[in-house]
């Protein structure tokens, strides 16, 4: 397709080119096991440790501390089940908090930790999707070990106050775990200034290929393994390191000031969301109206089925993501909005537009144009149908 009609970057970023060059170049050139002590193992552990070191340098971290992965959902189960079996195991408590609207890789394990004997509680967020860090502290308790909060939440973009909350369990030795996938790349990510212990990084999200993900683990946080093999990562994840992907996130690393949207970024959401009010007054954004993503615009239309619009709009060459999750026999609306306290209809009728590199302002501008006539039609449609 068209990549400036491309609208969904917040599911997955287009290579930088730069990146698949590398890629591509590492996978034909680099044979190499890093494991191994020939000179085609050494070429190919010197890569991995380039990367790793660029991406460390990025966060404010020691090259010791990125524990690469496969993707940010392993991440997130390393950084949750390490972290609480060993402290539990350790008989530092059992009492863990999450937010209400993290990723699915966060809260499952969580209801997973609930089944091993541990007691989660799930953080509220206002109608814009913060949490409340007076209601973080309130809930700390003695034994609480872990909290684990997303960095920016990947549904409507709301940045949630992670400087606050890291100070408040530092101060009570409460590990703090930040998932930050959907932020870097887009926004800072300091782990020295949001004082993480953890914190989760994904690739393919800011330009990189699929495949390579990290957990930054603080110097002198321990984790048990969840998977078992090799001496790989610190022992933390073993199996052979995947050189290529490994390659292409320390590239898209390197690049990523050059290609991050920053005020364009902030500017073409801006333009889009001026043009979609203009034509669709009463069209709602959801989200905070100013801590929040300069990338990610999701809308909802009152009596317009996000799913729907969204089929429609892919049909016309622009690809969106409706806010509702897909089974073969229903749509179930957001969880993440009705955590919100948004309705269910309400939360049918999102969509979420994500820019990314590819959008220019021409593409931003065709986008506006089309949803403000898909809108009409469906609203047109549907009075007919009532009307007979």
């Amino acid at each position: 397709m068209d990549s400036s009609r491309y609208f969904d970057h917040a599911a997955t970023t287009p290579m930088y080119p730069e990146v698949l060059a590398a890629v591509h170049r590492v996978m034909e050139e680099e044979i190499g096991n890093p494991g191994s002590l020939h000179q085609a193992g050494l070429r190919a552990k010197e890569i991995v440790e380039e990367s790793r070191s660029v991406i460390a340098r990025s966060i404010g971290a020691r090259d010791r501390e990125i524990v690469f992965t496969a993707s940010g959902t392993e991440a997130n189960n390393l950084a949750l089940f390490g972290a609480a079996r060993r402290r539990a195991r350790k008989g530092e408590g059992r009492h863990i908090l999450v937010g209400a609207i993290e990723h699915p890789s966060v809260l499952r394990v969580a209801d997973q930790l609930v089944r091993e004997g541990f007691e989660v509680e799930r953080l509220p967020v206002d109608r814009h999707g913060r949490v409340d860090p007076a209601e973080v502290g309130r809930r700390l308790r003695q034994d609480t070990i872990l909290v684990s909060l997303m960095h920016a939440n990947n549904v409507v973009g709301s940045i949630q106050p992670v400087e606050i909350i890291g100070e408040m369990t530092r101060e009570r030795g409460v590990l703090f775990h930040v998932d930050a996938v959907q932020s870097f790349g887009k926004i800072p990510v300091d782990v020295r200034r949001i004082r993480a212990d953890l914190l989760t990084l994904d690739a393919h999200k800011m330009g990189g290929p699929k495949g390579a993900a990290a957990l930054y683990v603080h110097k002198g946080t321990r984790l048990d393994p969840v998977i078992f093999g090799g001496g790989q990562e610190r022992q933390l994840r073993p199996g052979t390191p995947n050189v290529p992907a490994i390659a292409g996130f320390g590239k898209a690393v390197e690049l990523m000031e050059r290609y991050a949207l920053g005020e364009r970024g902030a500017a073409l959401r801006r333009r889009l969301a001026e043009q979609i009010r203009r034509s669709i007054p009463e069209c709602v954004v959801f989200g905070h109206p100013e801590e929040s993503l300069p990338t990610i615009l999701t809308i909802g239309i009152p009596k317009v089925e996000g799913q729907l619009l969204m089929l429609e709009l892919d049909r016309r060459g622009f690809a969106v993501s409706s806010g509702s999750a897909c089974s073969a026999s229903e749509s179930e609306p957001s969880y993440v909005l009705l955590a919100m306290g948004y309705s269910r209809d309400e939360a049918l009728e999102s969509l979420r537009i994500s820019l990314g590199w590819t959008n220019t302002e021409s593409s931003v501008d065709e986008l506006g144009e089309a949803l403000s006539e898909i809108a009409a039609e469906m609203r047109s449609a549907a009075l007919s149908i009532r009307g007979k």
